[in-house]
C-alpha cells in the first residue's frame, strides 16, 4: 500500500518556484469561489508517519491561502470540556460553515492510532471505530468536500528527518516526548497504519497517500490535490460548473514535472533477465517445490488464490502454464476473465468471481480479475468515476473475507516497456498460432499507455496490503518472468502455511 509513497520523487527548486506562483493564484480564486458559490465547505484531514512534516504542510497551506477564510485545529489532549462530552463532539463544534474551509490536524485518526499503538486498543476496538467513523464521513461529504492527506517515507528517511527534528529547538516533535514512541517501531506502525487506511478508504472519502521525503513534492502535491478536487465540488454545486483540472481521478495531483510524476512501474528494473541454462535449472527445481507445497496446501484445507493482471503480451499465459504443468490439474481452477455476460451485468460485480472462490485446499487462478473495475472499466468508461472509487474498498473487503478464511492471495501484475510489448505484437501477428491472441482492442489499449499506467499505480497504493500484496513481476524478459512467479509462490505458500501451523 506504501510502495509508491516511497519512490524517492523530487522537485527541483527551479520548478518549484515556477509552479508556485500559479499555483498560489489559482488556490486563492478557489477560495473566491467556495466563498461566493456558498453552497459547500472543505475539510482537511492531516495524518501519517512522525517526521513527515504534516506541521510544514499545515503551515504552507495558510501561507499560501487566505488566512480569512481557512481555519487550522489541532486536536492534541482533550479538555476536561470535551471529556465530559461524547468523543466527536469536539470535531463537531469545529467544523466549518459553507464557503470556508478548515484543517483537521490529525482529527479523528489520531487517538485511534495512537491507542492502537500504545496497545489500549485491539484490532475489534479498531474496527469498531472505524465504523462509527464510515458514518460521521459519510455525512460530512455529503455537504462538503472531506480531503484525507496520509504522508509517508521509507524508514530511513524518517530516522534522517527525526535526527533532524531532535536539534531543532522549536520542534513539536521534540518537545512531546511520547510522540517518540510513535517513530520507535516504523514497521509495526506502518502495519497499523496500513489497516486503519484499507479499512477507511471510501470511495466518498478516500486517502490521498503522498510522499513526504521532498518537502517540496510533498507540499506542491497536496495543495495541487486540494485545488483538483475544490475545483470539482464546486462544479457539482453549480449550474454553471466551474472548469476542473486535468486529473479528475482520487490519485494526489502530482507537481508537473518527470520526477515528480514517477510512478511504481517506472521504478522496475525490466533489465533482469535468466540465460537458458539457469532458467531450466530453477525452473525444474522450483516446479517441484511447487508441487510439494500445493499437495500440504490442500492436506492442510488452505485455498490459494492467484491473481495475474499485467500489459497486454505481458506474458500472463506462460507464467501460469509454467506452474499450473508443476501441479496435479484435480488441485487448481484456471478462470479466464473478459467481458461480463448478460447474466453477470445483471448482478453485482463482484458476483461472478464469488462463484470462483476456490474450496478448502484448492487453488482459483485469475488471468484478468476483479481488478478491471479500477483498470478497464475505469480507462475505458465503463464504471462512473464513483462506481471505480468505491471498488477499492469493496475489494479490499472482499481480499480479507478470503484472507480471514484462511486463503493465501497472491496478485502478479506482470510489467513490460513499449518496445517490448510492441515487438510482441508484430511478433504474434506473423505467428499463425498466435494470432488470435491480438486483436484491435489491444491496439486501442496500447494507445492509452499512460492512463493504464497511472491507473496501475492507483491502484496498488489503495489495495496492496501486507497480506495481499501486489507482486510486480519484471517480464520484458519471458524467463526471469516465469522463474520469479513461481519462486514468489513458492515462497508465499511457505509462509503462509508456517503462519498457519502455528495458530
Amino acid at each position: 500500500m506504501f510502495e509508491a509513497a516511497k519512490l524517492q520523487r523530487k522537485v527541483s527548486k527551479e520548478d518549484f518556484k515556477q509552479q508556485e506562483t500559479d499555483l498560489r493564484t489559482d488556490l486563492l480564486e478557489m477560495q473566491r469561489a467556495l466563498r461566493e458559490n456558498g453552497k459547500t465547505k472543505i475539510i482537511i484531514l492531516i495524518a501519517g508517519v512522525e517526521g513527515a512534516g504534516k506541521g510544514e504542510v499545515v503551515n504552507r497551506l495558510n501561507e499560501w491561502m487566505d488566512a480569512r477564510g481557512i481555519a487550522t485545529y489541532a486536536f492534541w489532549e482533550e479538555s476536561d470540556e470535551e471529556r465530559d462530552h461524547p468523543h466527536f463532539w469536539r470535531f463537531w463544534r469545529k467544523l466549518p460553515p459553507r464557503g470556508q474551509i478548515a484543517i483537521f490536524f490529525g482529527g479523528w485518526y489520531q487517538k485511534p492510532i495512537e491507542e492502537r499503538v500504545l496497545g489500549n486498543w485491539d484490532d475489534e476496538r479498531m474496527n469498531e471505530e472505524f465504523r462509527r467513523i464510515a458514518g460521521i464521513e459519510r455525512m460530512l461529504s455529503e455537504h462538503g468536500a472531506l480531503l484525507k492527506f496520509w504522508y509517508h517515507m521509507d524508514a530511513k528517511d524518517q530516522h534522517n528527518r527525526l535526527k533532524e527534528l531532535s536539534r531543532d529547538d522549536r520542534s513539536r516533535w521534540k518537545m512531546l516526548p511520547k510522540k517518540k514512541q510513535f517513530s520507535q517501531h516504523y514497521e509495526e506502525f506502518e502495519q497499523i497504519a496500513e489497516r486503519l487506511i484499507r479499512h477507511t478508504d471510501y470511495g466518498f472519502a478516500p486517502w490521498y497517500i503522498i510522499e513526504a521525503s521532498d518537502r517540496r513534492y510533498r507540499d506542491l502535491t497536496t495543495a495541487r490535490t486540494l485545488l483538483n478536487v475544490a475545483r470539482k465540488r464546486l462544479a457539482e454545486s453549480c449550474e454553471k460548473p466551474v472548469v476542473s483540472s486535468d486529473n479528475p481521478n482520487a490519485e494526489p495531483d502530482a507537481p508537473l514535472s518527470a520526477e515528480a510524476q514517477t510512478t511504481i512501474l517506472d521504478r522496475v528494473d525490466l533489465s533482469k533477465s535468466l540465460s537458458r541454462d539457469d532458467y531450466r535449472k530453477q525452473l525444474a527445481a522450483l516446479q517441484v517445490e511447487a508441487n510439494e507445497l500445493v499437495w500440504e496446501a490442500y492436506n492442510r484445507k488452505l485455498a490459494t488464490v492467484l491473481v495475474f493482471e499485467g500489459w497486454d503480451a505481458g506474458g500472463k499465459g506462460g507464467a501460469i502454464r509454467r506452474f499450473t504443468s508443476a501441479i496435479d490439474a484435480r488441485l487448481y481452477r484456471y478462470i479466464s476473465i473478459a467481458a461480463p455476460t448478460d447474466e453477470e451485468r445483471a448482478h453485482q460485480y463482484l458476483w461472478r468471481f464469488w462463484r470462483h472462490v476456490p474450496a478448502a485446499g484448492r487453488i482459483s487462478i485469475f488471468d484478468r480479475s476483479w481488478y478491471g473495475r479500477v483498470l478497464v472499466e475505469r480507462v475505458e468508461g465503463f464504471a462512473s468515476e464513483h462506481e471505480w472509487r468505491r471498488a477499492y474498498n469493496e475489494i479490499n473487503d472482499f481480499e480479507g473475507q478470503l484472507i480471514d478464511n484462511g486463503t493465501l492471495v497472491l496478485k502478479f501484475w506482470l510489467h513490460i516497456d513499449q518496445d517490448e510489448q510492441l515487438r510482441r505484437f508484430k511478433e504474434r501477428e506473423q505467428v499463425p498460432y498466435k494470432a488470435h491472441k491480438i486483436t484491435e482492442e489491444d491496439w486501442r489499449n496500447r494507445e492509452k499507455w499512460d492512463e493504464y499506467k497511472h491507473a496501475v499505480n492507483e491502484m496498488v497504493v489503495r489495495t496492496s496490503t501486507q497480506l495481499a500484496p501486489w507482486i510486480i513481476i519484471p517480464s520484458n524478459d519471458k524467463s526471469y518472468a516465469r522463474v520469479e512467479v513461481l519462486k514468489q509462490i513458492c515462497s508465499h505458500l511457505k509462509a503462509h502455511l508456517k503462519r498457519h501451523k502455528e495458530k
